[in-house]
């Protein structure tokens, strides 16, 4: 059997199942286990398949994500554990970039202890969190209001984002998967938090497990663009070996 005959039946048997072992492979295409593997390991760096130990499974496609109103209901507790994790790397006079999104909130609920910070950020949750905190100082970026994040998207806040710089930027995302990178779903947004990874030497991704392994419309970064990602403790082990084994810490909440 041709090596492209092969290739698009595991395509298919993967895509109809979702998974697919190398044993089950083995004895469908008639062919070797090493013949198997190497073929895997072909469709896995093209992004067509997600390789795991002993076979490959299905790479999901991230729907349109709800809006943030709704999404603060999904998955509370490990999103105020990565708020926690996350709170827990601001230190005492640094500036920080907080972008949108329910998680990203979290964080922002609990820096109100946090004396001389200074947060930017184009959330208007986030200012609405901080504005009565007189231990911070908040800068505020303008621009296109996205009211379903409520979130300032555009040209207008990137070109303000990028007169500013930050220790630390932290951040959420619809989409992680350790081949296809960040992905989002929304393009003006896509390319503000392009401008945003920019101004800090560490971009901290924080989500909870369900964005892992997903791949949205629009493309963001490549994973070698952050320095760390926080998520909760139900994430796949072989999911974070994936993202660690591209040069991302992976910390678990």
């Amino acid at each position: 059997m041709l090596k492209s005959t092969r290739h698009t039946q595991i395509r298919q048997l993967v895509n109809a199942n979702g998974h697919v072992t190398v044993q089950q492979l083995n004895q469908l295409l008639n062919v070797s286990e090493a013949t198997v593997r190497r073929d895997l390991d072909e469709l896995s760096q093209d992004g067509l398949v997600h390789r795991t130990h002993g076979g490959a499974v299905k790479i999901e496609q991230a729907g349109r994500e709800p809006p943030i109103l709704l999404r603060q209901s999904e998955f509370e507790e490990e999103k105020r554990r990565i708020g926690h994790l996350a709170a827990s790397m601001v230190k005492e006079g640094q500036t920080i970039f907080l972008g949108s999104g329910s998680t990203v909130h979290e964080i922002a609920s609990k820096l109100h202890c946090v004396s001389n910070l200074t947060v930017i950020t184009n959330a208007i949750n986030v200012v609405n969190e901080l504005v009565d905190c007189e231990s911070v100082e908040l800068v505020v970026i303008g621009g296109m209001l996205r009211q379903s994040e409520l979130s300032m998207v555009g040209h207008i806040a990137e070109a303000a984002i990028r007169e500013l710089r930050a220790d630390k930027v932290f951040m959420g995302m619809r989409g992680v998967h350790p081949l296809h990178g960040f992905t989002g779903d929304y393009l003006p947004e896509a390319t503000t938090d392009r401008t945003i990874m920019g101004i800090a030497p560490c971009n901290v991704i924080v989500v909870d497990h369900s964005k892992l392994d997903q791949v949205s419309t629009m493309f963001l970064a490549p994973i070698t663009a952050a320095q760390i990602l926080i998520t909760d403790k139900d994430a796949p082990q072989e999911s974070v070996v994936a993202l660690e084994e591209m040069g991302l810490t992976v910390l678990l909440a």
